[in-house]
């Protein structure tokens, strides 16, 4: 029967339990009195608390906290006075009055407070960083710096708080002093470099704040003056100088880390490569010939030669009317390094830029040929590398009209690398072939076929050429308008530019109001680049643009004035201008990667 009895109630229990409210299910007067707090049922809260606080007194923060909440300042007055009078450190108690006073408005009193907090501060970091945390809670920053100055002074080996004091020198302005702060903890802890450039970024803006960053610098060099010793100051100088994009300032620099850490070039190849992302070629020249300086027994040694030849490459043939002096001094430096090098597998990729020079910009593609046949025939040639060569031999062939050798060779291409990059790229330069002889129809097969296999490894060209091919030729209308497109535009690849232009203009007068008409503008504006009448240039990208803004080539023609702008006339506000409205208005441009790239480089972002 008592078993019986004891199951009945254990089960009575169990079904009130189900339908009690939560504060029947709590187990103690704490847990009612935490659940009543976080709900912010302050009132039921207080009923627990009054009790609880004489037999518990860590309820101290949710008591105190409460009473404010029911805005009882006396009982709230009481509690921390209370409480002051049992704790033998009676720092934060002297806080929590402070804060107390400084809410019901007597500052008096509330100063008073904070002064007695910070005299009866005790020697260590932990005491130094509660109280200081809790006056910045408060916004108390001058008292917060206060504390730390004091437990430097009283610690027996001297605190460091140098990351505390950077940080809180930030929250109160004082930015010179931040800087201060984060040099000396440099000097101590050299690994927190990543995140004094991390707070200098956040903080000061030193990409674009060009006041902050020469404030950052001066007071960098006097610190690597200070501590010569210090490598990371210099570090931090370079990275300084990389925020400005001032990539020659901080040349010297880097060559001195990298010969303090006997790196052998390193640093100089790493700055050499973001110089030349950010269009700094001169300085990326500079950095790679003081690495090949280091002469034929260092190990970076042929990787600069190659670099060096690259750069020079790139600023000889972007700029318009290319200069044939530097162009024929180039190719001697071309001749001289594979003399010093050798015509190895290794410099084959060398021999065919060289090539390239000497056929689209020194008007010589015999010699081209050449120094192409001796690469494409080299012993040890890896297939990938062999294969990029014919893609260039070809390119050639078509430069001499010689075109059905050149399909022959991309046709061999495109059967060794069927399922990849290579094949694709051959692919693309038969349908290109295809399209200079009048055959569109079996041009655009081979393009369908491309932008069927995948997309992403299709060319802007490709792509370009697939479009207009398909927007400009019909078996149904005359193929004479397209035909004759077709041959003005190969007789632009060859830099026949009188004989393209007269055909361009024969092609206007036999068909007037064609469809072409806009690719006609485009072509005449390329061709002006390259003469270098930029006037001319922009005159016909923008007629593009007022005449044709909804077609295909708009985006051609607002990327080619951000070009011309950004590169020939050297006018960044306008090329950054002019970036920016394309990425606004055609987001789906085959330009947009690159744009953006320019766009950020123009803003003053570093592209790493």
């Amino acid at each position: 029967m008592k078993a019986g009895t004891s199951l009945i109630s254990g089960l009575a229990i169990l079904v009130l339990s189900w339908f009690a409210s939560p504060s029947v299910l709590a187990q103690s007067d704490l847990e009612l009195a935490t659940y009543y707090y976080n709900s912010g049922a302050f009132e039921q809260a207080r009923l627990y608390l009054d009790n609880l606080y004489k037999k518990d007194p860590s309820t101290y923060d949710m008591f105190l906290n409460t009473l404010l909440e029911l805005e009882d300042y006396e009982a709230a007055e009481k509690l921390v006075k209370a409480r002051l009078k049992k704790r033998k450190d009676k720092t934060m108690a002297q806080v929590d009055l402070g804060s107390l006073y400084l809410r019901i408005g007597r500052e008096g009193e509330a100063d008073e407070a904070f002064k007695s907090a910070l005299s009866e501060l005790a020697a260590g970091r932990g005491p130094a960083k509660r109280l200081a945390d809790a006056f910045v809670k408060l916004d108390q920053l001058d008292l917060a710096l206060a504390t730390y100055e004091k437990a430097m002074r009283i610690g027996k080996d001297g605190y460091g708080f140098h990351y505390e004091l950077a940080n809180l020198q930030g929250l109160r302005g004082d930015y010179e002093g931040m800087v201060d702060s984060f040099m000396s903890l440099l000097h101590d802890r050299p690994n927190y470099l990543r995140t004094v450039q991390n707070s200098f970024n956040r903080n000061l803006r030193v990409s674009t704040d060009a006041r902050q960053a020469d404030m950052v610098r001066r007071k960098v060099l006097k610190s690597s003056q200070e501590y010569p010793d210090d490598t990371v100051f210099l570090e931090l100088l370079v990275w300084v100088f990389n925020q400005q994009r001032d990539f020659m300032s901080a040349m010297p620099h880097v060559r001195a880390l990298d010969e303090r850490k006997s790196e052998g070039g390193r640093r100089l190849m790493e700055l050499a490569e973001v110089a030349a992302k950010n269009q700094d070629l001169e300085t990326a020249y500079e950095c790679y010939a003081i690495v090949s300086s280091k002469g034929p027994n260092s190990a970076r040694y042929a990787e600069a030669r190659q670099a060096m030849l690259k750069v020079r490459t790139e600023q000889v043939v972007t700029q318009f009317p290319i200069d044939t002096a530097a162009a024929q001094d180039l190719s001697s430096q071309y001749e001289l390094t594979l003399r010093d090098l050798g015509e190895t597998p290794e410099t084959a990729g060398l021999m065919s830029d060289w090539a390239t020079l000497l056929a689209f910009h020194l008007n010589d593609p015999q010699a081209a040929e050449r120094v192409l046949d001796r690469a494409v025939n080299m012993p040890g040639l890896s297939q990938d590398l062999r294969s990029n060569i014919k893609l260039t031999l070809g390119d050639i062939l078509v430069f001499q009209d010689d075109v059905w050798t050149a399909s022959l060779l991309f046709s061999q291409v495109d059967l060794d690398h069927k399922e990849g990059l290579l094949g694709q790229k051959a692919k693309f330069r038969n349908a290109r072939v295809s399209y200079y002889t009048g055959d569109f129809n079996w041009a655009q097969a081979q393009l369908d076929i491309l932008k069927a296999s995948t997309s992403k490894l299709i060319s802007n060209d490709a792509i370009d050429l697939s479009l207009l091919i398909s927007d400009n030729f019909n078996m149904d209308t005359l193929t004479a308008p397209m035909e004759m497109f077709a041959r003005a535009d190969l007789l632009r690849f060859r830099n026949q530019r009188d004989e393209a232009l007269a055909t361009l203009d024969s092609l206007t007068l036999a068909f007037p109001g064609h469809t072409l008409e806009d690719e006609i503008l485009l072509i005449r504006a390329e061709i002006a680049e390259q003469r270098g009448q930029f006037d001319i240039a922009l005159e016909h990208y923008e007629d593009i643009l007022g005449l044709y803004f909804m077609d295909i080539l708009a985006d051609d023609a607002l990327f080619g004035m951000a070009k011309i702008h950004d590169v020939q006339l050297g006018d960044p506000d306008a090329a950054q201008s002019l970036y920016e409205r394309l990425l606004t208005e055609f987001p789906g441009s085959l330009y947009v990667v690159e744009a953006r790239k320019r766009f950020r480089s123009l803003r003053g972002d570093i592209l790493e």
